[in-house]
């Protein structure tokens, strides 16, 4: 089990390390999925995340409830906005809202041909106010595996989340794409920590913890 403690620890530094070229998902912040959930009916928390340029932070909070192999999650939050000096003058800063939902379904089983477990992820979100509005709706695959220590509640689950975010608003709209990596550290029946980032066409890093039932 040295292994697996060791593995999560890797990737929580991975992540950390390529933070600088994360991308989004449905509210415009770093915060992506695991290929399971960790809670049997529902869950809550909040995340604190750096969305990357022109951001200072972003805090939200969500609730998740889940049905066989299927979960589903809303959240909501706000972004401050960094300012920035052009000329002497200041620039930007200000608020902007962050609205959301998720559905994920399990489509891979863990087995001897396939070495790990998948689901397929939806979204759609607002991420709108001060400065240009944008609208997103992230599609994606995760795919990892849940490794736990012995004689223990706690368990590491690294993953990959590669997503295409189509993204509309301003009068541009794009389609961006991004290579998540996280990993969910559960340390209890009730107390998970979730860590994100990723490589891809936006910036940040995400912190998460969710109360699980």
């Amino acid at each position: 089990m040295r292994r697996s403690l060791c593995g999560g620890l890797l990737v929580a530094g991975l992540v950390a390390f390529t933070a600088s070229q994360s991308a989004a998902q449905e509210t415009g912040t770093p915060i992506f999925k695991a290929p399971y959930r960790a809670f049997k009916s529902h869950e809550f928390g909040a995340s604190i995340s750096d969305p990357g340029s022109g951001v200072s932070f972003a805090v939200e909070g969500f609730y998740s409830y889940g049905s066989g192999n299927n979960d589903f999650s809303v959240r909501g939050g706000i972004a401050d906005l960094a300012e920035a000096t052009v000329g002497g003058v200041n620039v930007g800063g200000g608020t902007r809202i962050l609205l959301g939902g998720d559905f994920r379904t399990n489509i891979l089983r863990y087995s001897e041909s396939i070495p790990v477990d998948g689901a397929l992820t939806l979204g759609i979100g607002a991420n709108i106010g001060d400065g240009t509005d944008q609208y997103l709706i992230p599609v994606g695959i995760s795919l990892g595996r849940r490794f736990e220590l012995e004689d223990s509640k706690t368990s590491f689950t690294p993953y990959l989340h590669p997503v295409i975010v189509p993204t509309f608003g301003g009068g541009e709209d794009a389609v961006n794409f991004a290579l998540g990596l996280g990993v969910d550290m559960r340390f209890s029946q009730s107390w998970a920590v979730r860590v994100s980032g990723g490589v891809g066409d936006l910036d940040g890093v995400g912190i998460t913890l969710a109360y699980i039932r």
